[in-house]
């Protein structure tokens, strides 16, 4: 294979997204690689609707977002290559990957890495007990119930954010009622309306301020002991399935193999308003740079750094590394992405964590203690995206130092 333009590794919404961008702005050829056998990632697990409204303005169940998605991309003349692992970035520029037809190199003038997140499983969340059967992740419930594998009988959801009431919807589809949701948060963190219609529409209680202290069975999962952390109460919950949902983390092997410099706070590659990271020809987009946000947010990322990409496309050039001025976040919350941005050129938008509730809802950018830019913000809640447009950093100074975010 001659050497792609662009080599775009992970085929789910932000990879896809950017290839077909690329295509659409002449930019190629692209080739995408991904390590599983369809395309698409993670929504194409998930039959419930509601992907696509963020990004393609409808609404699709997530096969079906994935299938559009992987069209899209093929054609703009993206070729798609499948169980196919990304395995190094050379400093000559050269890239390994490894396939069905054996070993290739590839030397494409820039690589986006679009490697996605996954959630923390049980074992990285320290939680004791024995060790029995009945244990998953939304992602591994997902795929038992798509293959028509039998889950369980009675369930019980570690979580409170947007894929908790996710995994709830994949275990009615199975016909496993859930008897608790559990979260250490003092409420939970999605839309109001998917809260009260678990509530009060299927009668599953929110147990708040709570965490899981132990599993119980042998063999299978026979009982989960839940202690209020207000009270030190702890009940034991008979439930034979559990899933634990969120605390997402970047799949960031390749990112932190290949050198580059991770943001302590997302443990994502650090990427500027273009999407470059520190090394010169490598760029970041989607949730492997903010994980944990909706496929369409995604999506959108992966669409916007190939926008800026093909923007700054020449024919000799080369993709440099990441610039601009350095944002920084301080207070309730926890990080911003991107890292780094252009005041004459902001990025659309940037995206905040929060570590707690709190009322304050404005958001104030400072430069050397004075303010140059407020946005107030719909909602502030942690395990959500906090989206605040990039205009916010037009009034600092590109020769200023850092720009600071706080919540008031």
């Amino acid at each position: 294979m001659t050497g792609p333009a662009v080599l775009v590794v992970g085929a789910g919404p932000a990879g896809l997204s950017a290839a077909r961008e690329l295509g659409r702005r002449g930019i190629g050829p692209v080739v995408v690689a991904d390590r599983e056998a369809v395309p698409g990632g993670v929504p194409r697990h998930c039959e419930h609707a509601g992907f696509g409204l963020q990004d393609l303005r409808r609404s699709l169940s997530g096969p079906a977002y994935a299938r559009l998605l992987s069209r899209r991309a093929e054609a703009g003349g993206a070729r798609i290559l499948l169980a196919t692992t990304v395995v190094e970035l050379d400093d000559g520029g050269g890239v390994t990957l490894v396939g069905p037809g054996g070993i290739e190199t590839l030397h494409p003038r820039a690589v986006l890495l679009a490697t996605g997140a996954r959630e923390r499983p049980r074992s990285a969340r320290l939680v004791p007990g024995d060790r029995p059967a009945g244990v998953f992740t939304t992602g591994q419930l997902q795929q038992w119930v798509q293959r028509g594998l039998p889950v369980g009988r009675r369930a019980v959801v570690v979580g409170a954010e947007h894929v908790a009431y996710s995994a709830l919807v994949t275990l009615r589809h199975a016909g496993v009622p859930t008897v608790a949701m559990v979260t250490d948060l003092p409420r939970h963190q999605t839309l109001p309306a998917f809260a009260a219609a678990t509530r009060f529409g299927l009668r599953v209680p929110l147990r708040t301020s709570s965490q899981v202290v132990g599993l119980l069975g042998h063999g299978r999962l026979e009982s989960v002991e839940v202690e209020d952390r207000t009270t030190g109460r702890v009940d034991r919950l008979v439930a034979d399935t559990i899933v634990f949902t969120g605390d997402w983390v970047p799949d960031h092997d390749l990112a932190r193999r290949s050198g580059v410099e991770l943001d302590p706070a997302t443990r994502g590659p650090w990427t500027d308003g273009a999407g470059r990271t520190s090394r010169p020809g490598v760029l970041a987009a989607g949730n492997l740079v903010h994980p944990g946000e909706t496929a369409g947010i995604a999506a959108l990322g992966g669409r916007d750094a190939a926008r800026r990409l093909a923007a700054t496309w020449s024919a000799a050039g080369t993709v440099g590394a990441a610039a601009g001025l350095e944002v920084a976040v301080s207070g309730a919350l926890h990080s911003v992405v991107p890292a780094r941005v252009d005041p004459a050129d902001p990025p659309h938008r940037l995206l905040l964590r929060t570590t707690a509730f709190g009322p304050g809802r404005l958001v104030v950018a400072r430069q050397g203690g004075a303010e140059v830019g407020r946005h107030r913000l719909r909602h502030a809640t942690p395990n959500r995206s906090l989206s605040v447009p990039g205009t916010v950093v037009v009034r600092a100074d590109p020769l200023g130092g850092p720009v600071e975010l706080s919540l008031v």
